[in-house]
């Protein structure tokens, strides 16, 4: 079973209805396997919620993993490793991170060099799914 950890491109693909982005997200309900969303990301991608249902329908199937104080300051450190301002894929890297103790975890992006670059510095196994 594989944790997925989606990135923005992965929510605008399920909002513009991409069936194989659908499909991993299928599998991973099929299989119990838990999915997760920073919610900077959810920032980036939600625009108008009246005219986002499958969006809506999607994340309704996801952890939204909150924007606390220990994941901001893991997120801003990696940010100063990394020589990054992005705080939104570095969060997404350091759920994936998280998640990949002991886990099987696959990210799915549109982004997938930023993320390969995060992901080198935090020393994580992850696979990257690229939409």
């Amino acid at each position: 079973m594989t944790t997925l950890v989606l990135d923005a491109g992965a929510l605008i693909a399920l909002d513009r209805n991409d069936r194989s982005v659908w499909a991993m997200l299928r599998n991973a309900a099929d299989d119990s396997a838990e999915v997760s969303v920073p919610a900077g990301v959810i920032a980036q991608a939600w625009r108008d919620g009246s005219r986002q249902a499958l969006l809506s329908r999607a994340l309704a199937h996801c952890d939204e993993v909150p924007l606390d104080g220990p994941l901001a300051r893991a997120t801003g450190l990696l940010c100063g490793q990394a020589g990054t301002a992005d705080i939104v894929d570095a969060s997404v890297a350091v759920v994936a991170a998280a998640r990949a103790r002991g886990n099987a975890v696959a990210v799915v992006t549109s982004d997938p060099d930023d993320l390969r670059r995060l992901l080198h510095t935090l020393g994580a196994s992850v696979r990257l799914v690229t939409v």
